[in-house]
This record gives C-alpha cells, structure tokens and sequence, in this order.
C-alpha cells in the first residue's frame, strides 16, 4: 500500500496567510472609550513574558490547523495493491434437474455406487470454482423451475447452493421447457454473445407450461446458446429376488435435447458415468473459455477526513483560548482604570 495526494497542487495555498500579511493593510486598532487611558504605553510594555508565550503558542497551533487544511484539502489516500479484474465474463446460467430419478444410484465414485445428483453436484462444482470472472446463476428445476440464485460473481455462494438442493423440492417430474424460459427471462438483460446455458437432465419433459423447442427458438432469438447434458448410464441396476441384474433402456429423450442445442447453437453431450460428465464440463471449459484479458484495479481509501478532523479540534481550542485571554485582558484593565 502507498500513500498519494489527489490534488497535491493545493500544497501552493501554504504561503497564503504569510502573503496576507505582508500585502494586505493592517486593521486600525480601536478600542472602546473606557480603555483609552493615558498610561496605556506603560500597560503596552508591562506584558508580562508567560502572556507573550502564550500568544505564540496560539499563533503556533494556528499555523498547523492551516497545514492540516491543506493537507486535506489535497485528499490524501491510501492506495491498495493492484487487483486484475476481466474486462469481460460470460452470463453463465445452469438449470439442473433436481426431479424423483436423479435418485438413481447408476453413478460411481472411489468404488462406492452415488446417486447421480450426487455426481453431479462434485462435478458442476467444481466447474463453478474454474468459472472466475463469469456470473453465474442456478436454476433448479422437477415439476416446476424456480431461481436458486441470481447471476453473481459469488461463485462460492453459488456451489453451496446448488451442494444444499434436496431432491423433491421442486416435484418428481420434469419441466425442461419451463427451466428453459425461466433462464430467458434471467439471460436476456445481460450483453450479448456472452449468454450461455448448461441444461442438464436425466429424463423427458413430462411438465410444465412451455414448450421446449419453442423456448429454444426463443433463447436462440435471444442470442443464448445451450449446451445440454444427459446424464445417466444407458442401463440400470435393478434389485430383483433373483438378485441385482442389469436393466437396459433411458427415460433421456436424447433427440429433444440435441434439437435444443442444435437450434441455439450450442451442443448435446451424454454423461454416462462420472469420468465422462468430468470430460463433459472439462469440454465446456474449452468451448466457453473464461475471458483472460483482465483490467487492474487499485483500491483507494479516501483519508481526507482526518487532517480535516484534527485541524477543526486545533480551531476550536485556539478560539476558546484567544477568547479566555482577552477576556482577561478586559479584566485586567478594567481594574488598572479604576
């Protein structure tokens, strides 16, 4: 950290008050008619040396409340280290399917079988961390879409969110045309050619209002491209009473989530296991890489106010002090006239 002076041209005010008093006229000294007394030469050169010293004091303590103006008026500042913020970030919105099938324990990690909820969430979570510079927004959706947090900077906040989605929250079906227009409605106020969403799902729509490939045409109208993932494995394991067997087929209705991307310019990706949703986001990284042209930023604390502070304290103490002087001095020759 360093310190700087925003106006340093003020420090030129500093001969001021020695310029006023050597150009400008002094002031006539009157006093009132009870004062005027003969003997007032003889008052004049019995000040005693304790009033003289005082006087200097005072024009002492003046002098640096004037200093400390000036000091403030020049606005001092603490200037912070330089900060590298990106010009630029993507709008990046993710809508994640949340409904009763992402329960399915198809999923593997460390040789322990997980829900694919669960793989998702190790997974996007750390794709959130990568995503510095981009605002990031998360949509979670089933038998109804609704916002879990706005676009923000605050990928933190984000990852926790999306770690703390329970299933059923939002119901056992799925609505992919309404996850679809409520990331629209949230992308559209951002810049253009920046708006992407990651759409990722086990399942078919099977509810909701909108229509998918029509909130596809209109995100690709927006200019959003979506990137959609299926995620799941192709068969299931099934407990039977002949023991867990191996079921084939997919409620993933993989030419609707193709169509989608193919309109908005995005791409369909299939994640079948935790490897391959791990190359999946890894692939996203590469085709949306975050922005590295960055802007330095050094963060300034303004400290004007204490200079400013300190010479208004020294004003006050040398009026109350000039004022207790010349009330004595009125004291003191009110008695030598009487």
């Amino acid at each position: 950290m360093t310190w700087e002076f925003s106006w340093p041209w003020a420090f030129f005010l500093l001969p001021l008050p020695l310029l006023a008093a050597l150009l400008l006229p002094r002031a006539e000294e009157s006093r009132p008619a009870a004062l005027r007394i003969p003997f007032f030469g003889a008052l004049k050169s019995g000040i005693s040396l304790q009033r003289q010293e005082r006087s200097v004091i005072w024009k002492g303590l003046a002098l640096l409340a004037w200093l400390l103006l000036v000091t403030a008026a020049a606005r001092p500042q603490l200037i912070g280290e330089s900060i590298e913020m990106p010009i630029t970030g993507r709008s990046l919105m993710m809508a994640v399917d949340i409904s009763g099938s992402m329960l399915t324990e198809d999923m593997e990690i460390n040789g322990r079988a997980i829900t694919r909820l669960a793989a998702v969430k190790a997974v996007a979570g750390e794709f959130i961390k990568r995503r510095k510079g981009d605002r990031i927004g998360l949509i979670l959706f089933g038998t109804q879409a609704y916002l879990q947090a706005p676009l923000t900077f605050d990928r933190k906040t984000v990852s926790i969110l999306l770690n703390e989605a329970q299933m059923g929250l939002a119901g056992q079906q799925t609505a992919i045309g309404d996850a679809i227009g409520l990331a629209i409605k949230r992308l559209q106020q951002q810049p253009e050619k920046n708006r992407v969403l990651i759409l990722l799902t086990d399942g078919a729509n099977t509810a909701g209002h909108v229509d998918p490939l029509k909130a596809a045409d209109l995100a690709a109208a927006e200019g959003i491209r979506i990137y959609t993932i299926g995620v799941g494995s192709k068969t299931q394991l099934v407990r039977t009473p002949f023991g867990i067997q191996q079921v084939g087929g997919s409620d993933l209705d993989e030419p609707l989530m193709k169509a989608i991307a193919k309109k908005t310019g995005g791409e369909y990706f299939r994640a079948t296991d935790l490897q391959s949703l791990q190359r999946v986001y890894a692939l996203l990284d590469d085709i949306e890489p975050v922005s590295e042209d960055t802007l330095s930023y050094r963060p300034v604390d303004e400290r004007y106010q204490w200079p400013l502070a300190l010479a208004l304290l020294l004003t006050t103490l040398i009026a109350i002090g000039i004022s207790g002087l010349l009330s004595a001095r009125q004291l003191n020759w009110g008695k030598r006239n009487d």
